[in-house]
């Protein structure tokens, strides 16, 4: 008869056997580049103690190529829940030293029974992707596998938040599981992320391209917006996850986790009024404007390398968790295109999902001009930041700060598209065009007559600004709630999202709309 001991001692070699992944050598390997293994990796995520293992016994059932005499511990990927900062979290990682974390059945069965876990107990879902990609040797099966997953993460979207750490390589399909993901963290060195590499690139163009040009991170992050945000190496990564999560609620059906303030400061802050430009013509820095209006140290920002001229991010204003959506006139004059239009519409829609209230600061003079512009879709693009403001039905704060100009200012959360609440500093200029152009339109006549048409463009433009651009006038239209002093940005965003939260938005029944893609 056997032994409990004996028993026990079983169980103990198969964990060990299991926790070891491709081997202790393999795992020594890696480590000694600085690179964290799969395990590593939730340990670092998850409070101490508090991860639980799924699936850690799986066996594949590939009976080809010599896969049927192969034990894969953990089938490729480490699978389970645990606890980041108190609060629940779904996690897996993929093991890149059990055959290069390759996907197949099983490896795929496991990943799905968390994310179905994870829709069951309202958590969110943090996948780190590290793969060679799909396991050749269990051919169709493999192929079924990925879309298993992804036909996951399209129901638990809007769902739960979903957030994809790329560590390693994510090629080929792989690649569409982050995409479909709503937040995707990836890696400076040692990752990569395409549909097809350099060599099939080559032979099927002809041209010479570098790993780094089609799949590394700084491009990603910079040039096709495929990257949220980018991370020096694992540690780093599961910092920026970790500050992440701790704005987002666990589920759709929870409230962001507000600490609000037990009483609003509603004191002036003078040193907004110090970041305005005497000349309407000089750009000013938003960031230095959010930093003031959110709590010290509470700004995420989302996106940072990509559409620099919008900034999208996370923060905290008197406790109150917002999303922030801003024109940075410092680069384009703020002026929305493509791909700003993209990013904006998509975090939006996000926030929307997830009960974050929006805040938007207007400096906008209108839709960037241009051929290419026009050509590639600007007029669809731009409708998608319409259509995500007008669905959204979380608490919206908009301030605008200074230019306001034409389709731009509706695009950024007028009273029209939805605000709750709209406020303009005495600075703001809201019109259909620039003074400047307007002028050209209105005087041609006496411009061409003018003895100096340049110093009555100006006189022109200047008495334009004060009857037409003028916030009073839009005020008196009902259009703005109220113009305040800059000072008294952050106090009156605070009391306005307070009011906000117990808003209640009810919209026509219907499956859903059809945003413009």
């Amino acid at each position: 008869m056997t032994q409990f001991s004996d028993l026990l001692e079983d169980m103990r070699r198969r964990q060990e056997e299991i926790s070891n992944g491709g081997g202790a050598e393999k795992l020594a390997q890696r480590r000694a580049k600085g690179l964290f293994t799969a395990r590593d990796r939730l340990d670092t995520l998850f409070d101490e103690a508090t991860f639980q293992e799924m699936g850690a016994h799986a066996r594949h059932s590939a009976r080809h190529f010599g896969m049927e005499s192969k034990n894969l511990p953990a089938d490729g990927v480490v699978v389970g829940t645990g606890y980041v900062n108190g609060r629940m979290v779904s996690a897996f990682a993929q093991d890149f030293t059990v055959l290069g974390g390759s996907l197949g059945k099983m490896h795929a069965k496991k990943i799905v029974t968390l994310m179905e876990e994870a829709a069951k107990f309202g958590s969110p879902v943090v996948a780190f992707k590290d793969s060679a990609g799909a396991r050749i040797q269990e051919g169709v099966d493999a192929l079924s596998g990925y879309g298993c997953v992804f036909y996951q993460n399209v129901l638990l979207s809007g769902v739960v938040p979903q957030i994809a750490v790329v560590c390693g390589p994510c090629a080929g399909g792989a690649s569409y599981s982050p995409a479909l993901m709503d937040f995707v963290i990836m890696t400076r060195k040692n990752a990569y992320m395409f549909i097809t590499g350099p060599e099939v690139i080559k032979a099927v163009t002809g041209r010479a391209v570098t790993m780094e040009e089609v799949g590394g991170a700084d491009m990603h992050a910079a040039i096709s917006g495929n990257v949220h945000f980018l991370a020096e190496d694992d540690s780093d990564a599961i910092r920026i996850v970790k500050k992440l999560l701790s704005f987002l609620p666990q589920n759709n059906s929870e409230d962001p986790p507000h600490r609000p303030s037990a009483d609003i400061a509603l004191t002036e802050d003078e040193g907004v009024r110090a970041l305005i430009p005497d000349d309407p013509q000089l750009p000013m820095d938003v960031r230095r404007v959010i930093e003031r209006i959110v709590d010290p140290g509470e700004f995420l920002e989302v996106h940072r390398s990509f559409a620099e001229n919008i900034i999208v991010g996370f923060g905290r204003v008197e406790g109150i968790v917002v999303g922030i959506v801003a024109n940075e006139p410092t680069v384009r004059a703020g002026a929305l295109d493509m791909d700003a239009s993209d990013k904006a519409a998509r975090f939006i829609r996000f926030c929307n999902c997830f009960n974050i209230p929006l805040v938007t600061l207007v400096d906008v003079p209108g839709f960037l001009p241009g051929v290419d512009q026009e050509r590639g879709g600007i007029i669809r693009h731009g409708a998608k930041m319409l259509f995500a403001y007008a669905s959204c039905t979380t608490p919206k704060v908009t301030v605008i700060l200074r230019k306001a100009y034409g389709g731009s200012y509706l695009a950024m959360c007028a009273r029209e598209m939805g605000a709750d609440f709209v406020y303009a500093w005495p600075t703001a200029e809201i019109a259909v065009m620039g003074a400047e152009g307007a002028v050209t339109v209105l005087y041609a006549k006496e411009l061409k007559a003018a003895e100096d048409p340049k110093a009555k463009a100006k006189d022109y433009a200047a008495a334009y600004r004060a009857e037409f651009a003028s916030p009073y006038q839009a005020a008196a239209h009902g259009y703005i709630t109220d113009v305040i002093d800059p000072a008294l940005t952050r106090s009156t965003i605070a009391l306005a999202l307070r009011k906000a939260l117990s808003k209640r938005d009810i919209r026509p029944p219907k499956k859903h709309g059809n945003i413009p893609l």
